[in-house]
């Protein structure tokens, strides 16, 4: 059997045509403060609470990541959208990044986004080098969460927000 082979331009293409929530993606410990944006991010398993992100193995925060062994994912709101490019890059000083927002300091160590759609607090379980990306399986220890807020999307390379059903419906 003949297998066919996708480009990685067809690849991209078609994975910009799926919608994703906007992350920011954060860590703080031993081996210090960093944060990206992603959308790779998904739940793996309820029992025990973990979910996935991937980050570019490239990064010069990947080694900051692993490091430390804990990550908090920040979903994002509309109101994020210059947070998220400051993440992802638009903003390359750290501290800069995160004197954009206000910060709730968790438990573990980690600060959370305060104002976020929910924050997942994690511990590191396992991290992978899958091709050019590593993926990060983290234990969720905490979870911040609020009832309102119009979610921060990614399609088709462009952030897009989606009202709530409350928001629809006052």
């Amino acid at each position: 059997m003949t297998q066919a082979v996708v480009s990685r331009a067809e690849f991209r293409d078609a994975m910009a045509r799926v919608c994703a929530p906007v992350n920011v993606i954060t860590t703080n410990g031993p081996a210090g403060r960093g944060g990206f944006t992603a959308t790779a991010m998904c739940s793996v398993t309820d029992e025990p609470p973990t979910l996935l992100v991937c980050m570019n193995s490239n990064s010069a925060q990947t080694g900051l990541f692993l490091e430390n062994r804990r990550f908090c994912v920040n979903v994002l709101t509309g109101d994020h959208r210059d947070l998220a490019g400051y993440f992802a890059g638009k903003q390359s000083d750290m501290a800069a990044r995160y004197a954009a927002a206000d910060w709730v300091d968790l438990a573990s160590g980690n600060q959370a986004l305060s104002d976020a759609i929910v924050s997942f607090d994690c511990g590191l379980r396992e991290a992978r080098l899958v091709g050019s990306h590593n993926v990060m399986i983290g234990e969720v220890v905490e979870i911040r969460a609020r009832r309102d807020g119009q979610a921060l999307l990614y399609f088709d390379r462009n952030f897009v927000h989606v009202p709530t059903p409350a928001a629809l419906t006052g």
